[in-house]
């Protein structure tokens, strides 16, 4: 009696997964496809900023170069002198030539550091501004078109050019974030330095 008491409560329990399952199930991916790549070089906010940074490196290059210049040729003086002494000691004033050296190098070391780590920032605030505004269009875009599931382009081995609506989210980028501000991040958004 107790075999078929259990058997009965089996049974039901049994008769009642099928029914919940169905109203746990996800419904079929829809999915459209958009290359960030793409939006990243063509969108108009994306070029001017691209342009400003390109400046910035440039400067950053030249200025590395204007300070790096008398540091070498100093170097190489300061080297011939102490090739010049045969193994000996180098006398105080060539010891303090030495010390100014390496301080202006290290000056010229710690500038450009800071430089390149706002030109960082600079970029990290551009992404941000731009990843900001794109987020809500392309969830936009894909509830136009009835989608459920964005992918980006470069993540998919393959797709159908009808899934593509890097179009429409560039449209409506450009629209929506003509410009950005090339800036460094405010300070309390700055990335960490690894040092």
């Amino acid at each position: 009696m107790n075999k078929i008491v259990i058997g009965a409560a089996f049974a039901a329990f049994a008769a009642a997964i099928p029914a919940a399952a169905p109203a746990q199930r996800a419904p079929a991916a829809a999915i459209v496809v958009v290359d960030t790549g793409r939006i990243y070089q063509e969108c108009t906010a994306c070029r001017a900023a691209q342009t400003q940074l390109e400046a910035q490196v440039t400067a950053l290059r030249t200025r590395a170069q204007t300070l790096g210049q008398p540091i070498q040729t100093e170097a190489q003086a300061i080297e011939t002198a102490v090739r010049a002494l045969s193994g000996r000691q180098p006398d105080a004033a060539l010891q303090a030539r030495i010390q100014a050296l390496r301080t202006r190098q290290n000056t010229a070391n710690q500038e450009i550091e800071r430089t390149e780590q706002n030109i960082r920032s600079m970029q990290a605030n551009v992404a941000r501004q731009i990843n900001t505004r794109l987020a809500p269009i392309v969830n936009s875009v894909m509830t136009a078109r009835g989608a459920n599931v964005a992918l980006d382009k470069g993540s998919t081995l393959a797709s159908a050019a009808t899934l593509d609506v890097t179009t429409d989210v560039l449209t409506q980028l450009n629209q929506q974030l003509p410009s950005v501000s090339v800036t460094p991040l405010p300070a309390q958004q700055q990335p960490a330095t690894g040092r």
